[in-house]
């Protein structure tokens, strides 16, 4: 439990070392305007991944739409945002968004769960990611206006939704939410990622916890011992779904204008968010975090290396794939890590 809850403190070290060292570089003028740009962006990713390992690694289910959670959070929250935005304060409005987000993607992981969690392997994924083309292809087809007459909505088009002068469009299809409140910056998203991991972390290491790695590792046994299978598997993808709503809110609260569209929802960026967690290491959440921020910035960082940039980041992956998964790798970290305990305990 020591060595458990030690882990825990280096993960947390670790996160608040890098966001001291982004904020030293950036007040002395060592982080280009771009640099800043990707540091929201690369800690909501660092946020997803740690939600689709609690589903992936600890749970030992394959989902691939954890962007469609995204999503759900990132719209409901702008939607009462870009409502509020002139009658609410930034601090609460931007608090209730993030509450209403987490609402929503948990109640919507709730909802999906019940049908999916049924299903095992391949089909889990490919249902999975049926979710997550339906919730992008439902939002853009809505169109949700506010005027003094209250709330319209509409599945044609903006004419359709007959509201007085006074009204404000909201949403506008596929062309989404615009003028969404900056509210998200470095600093939010930093605490995000430790609240996150605080929940994951602690959910791991409790009875909930080994309870759901009990029925990852070999259900009938663990149905056979009396554990609620389908009480715990519903728990941990409530639970990672709701943290990937968080995500989504970091993220439509970070740009301008907020679309459904297939770049930030799509099946390539669920597939880029489980490379995240594949390399990082399955199970490992601190892997998660570390594989997300340095996978994320790499292609930035080598943009200079137009020729290079590619091959550079392949060879990344693949030592990374090497070091996470290879049995000798593994083999010898465990023997230094071993040789490292003996010699303190000597």
């Amino acid at each position: 439990m020591k060595r458990k809850i030690n882990d825990n403190l280096i993960t947390y070290g670790i996160v608040i070392a890098a966001y001291i060292i982004f904020q030293v570089l950036a007040l002395t003028g060592h982080l280009s305007s771009h640099m800043k740009g990707l540091l929201v962006p690369m800690t909501y990713y660092a946020v997803i991944a740690v939600a689709l390992n609690l589903c992936v690694g600890i749970l030992g289910e394959l989902s691939i739409g954890h962007c469609g959670f995204m999503c759900i959070g990132a719209f409901t929250s702008a939607f009462f945002s870009k409502l509020t935005q002139e009658s609410l304060p930034t601090a609460p409005r931007f608090f209730i968004a993030f509450i209403i987000g987490i609402a929503f993607a948990a109640l919507f992981g709730f909802l999906i769960g019940i049908p999916v969690l049924r299903l095992k392997g391949d089909y889990l994924a490919i249902v999975t990611l049926a979710f997550g083309e339906i919730i992008k292809n439902v939002i853009n087809a809505f169109y949700i206006g506010v005027d003094s007459k209250g709330v319209h909505f509409s599945l044609k088009n903006s004419m359709e939704l007959g509201m007085e002068k006074d009204g404000n469009l909201i949403v506008n299809g596929a062309m989404g939410i615009t003028g969404t409140p900056h509210d998200s910056n470095f600093t939010v998203a930093v605490v995000v990622l430790l609240l996150s991991l605080f929940v994951v972390q602690n959910l791991v290491k409790s009875r909930d916890g080994r309870a759901i790695m009990a029925v990852r590792d070999n259900y009938i046994a663990a149905e056979a011992t009396g554990i609620n299978v389908t009480s715990y598997k519903m728990m941990a993808f409530v639970i990672s779904a709701a943290i990937a709503g968080a995500a989504g809110v970091l993220f439509s609260h970070n740009i301008t204008t907020l679309t459904a569209s297939s770049q930030y929802f799509g099946y390539n960026a669920s597939i880029m968010i489980l490379v995240y967690v594949v390399l990082g290491g399955i199970g490992n959440i601190r892997g998660s975090v570390i594989a997300a921020c340095i996978l994320y910035l790499l292609p930035e960082l080598l943009r200079g290396l137009n020729t290079y940039r590619m091959l550079i980041y392949s060879i990344v992956l693949i030592v990374m794939m090497i070091v996470n998964w290879s049995p000798k790798v593994i083999e010898w970290r465990k023997r230094i890590f071993h040789g490292r305990n003996a010699r303190n305990a000597a």
